[in-house]
């Protein structure tokens, strides 16, 4: 276990860390302690990359609008070595993070990583956008997902590659994209969405971001560390904004694993295999531990994948090697099931 006081991006070019620091540190102050969001100031930051119709690192991407007025819409990732390939391509499901509050599929950094995951697992990535808070609370993110996910398997034929396999579908997701991941895969297998054309096969949750009233060790040792840059002021903040009103950190919502739970003992369309990536440097990372633990006991497979001196966010950055790791793993765990 990590002890907090190194740096996880301490492989990255000095100058590269420092704008990264000063980039959080601009990012949060644009969440307000009122739980307001200066909106104008986070689009100033959110560098946003269109989509491209050739390829590019070989892969294309397009949008598709699905409720324009929700501004429901996601990214399709085609890769174009593999897209007249004969055989079927998975399906993945993106949902990006950002503490319910930030960001979109078109985003810099997640037009980035889906397209990395697009061409290093062969699959096809449909990266999805959702309402935020705190203008849209909770449900409508899970809402958002649903919607789109059926909206996908009823246009199959018209939106996706023709080799698509919605028969090999992943739900995949970082930090608030992860705990979004988890609670759609759940109320899709109690409404059993796209039965017969869709099928949920595993869940890819990176370093999924889940909280409760309690504070975990984690948390309490890692918030005041040098390179936190999920410190408790914030996480409290998108968990007020998101959840409903009057709600505690216990709300099933956020404490997946705690008194609230739902019960997905059950559930037998809830994805059959679950990989949980966590950092040692991660505030977030024993709530990430109890959640593979409560998969677990609730008889699902699970497979815990930490890295030890890693912070929240690493695998956003290409050059560091364990992002490259972290990339290898969902492509063995895609390909192997």
């Amino acid at each position: 276990m990590a002890s907090g006081s190194k740096n996880p991006l301490a492989a990255l070019p000095w100058p590269f860390r420092t704008a990264v620091g000063i980039f959080f540190k601009v990012m949060n102050s644009a969440f307000r302690p009122d739980g307001t969001v200066n909106r104008r100031l986070i689009n100033l930051l959110d560098w946003k990359s269109p989509p491209t119709r050739d390829p590019v690192h070989g892969v294309s991407s397009s949008d598709i609008t699905v409720d324009p007025s929700r501004n429901l819409w996601f990214r399709l990732f085609v890769p174009a070595a593999a897209a007249a390939a004969a055989g079927p391509l998975p399906v993945i499901v993106y949902f990006h993070g950002g503490g319910f509050a930030a960001y979109s599929p078109a985003s810099r950094a997640y037009d980035s990583l889906c397209r990395r995951i697009a061409g290093e697992v062969s699959a096809v990535v449909a990266s999805f956008e959702y309402r935020l808070t705190p203008e849209h609370r909770f449900p409508c993110q899970y809402d958002d997902g649903i919607d789109t996910l059926r909206f996908i398997a009823e246009n199959t034929a018209s939106l996706l590659p023709e080799n698509a396999d919605l028969t090999r579908c992943f739900f995949a997701g970082d930090s608030a994209g992860g705990n979004l991941a988890h609670h759609v895969a759940v109320r899709a297998a109690q409404e059993k969405i796209g039965q017969g054309r869709l099928r949920v096969e595993g869940l890819i949750a990176i370093q999924p971001f889940f909280g409760g009233s309690d504070r975990t060790e984690s948390e309490i040792r890692l918030d005041k560390g040098p390179y936190n840059s999920l410190p408790i002021t914030h996480t409290d903040w998108f968990w007020r904004a998101f959840l409903p009103e009057g709600a505690d950190r216990d709300h099933w919502a956020a404490n997946v694993s705690g008194p609230n739970a739902v019960d997905i003992s059950g559930l037998a369309d809830f994805p059959a295999n679950t990989i949980i990536f966590a950092g040692g440097a991660d505030p977030l990372h024993d709530w990430q531990v109890r959640y593979y633990e409560w998969l677990k006991r609730s008889g699902h497979e699970a497979e815990l994948v930490e890295f030890a001196e890693m912070g929240h966010g690493f695998y956003a950055f290409a050059d560091l090697s364990e992002s490259a790791q972290l990339m290898h793993k969902i492509k063995e765990f895609v390909t192997g099931i």
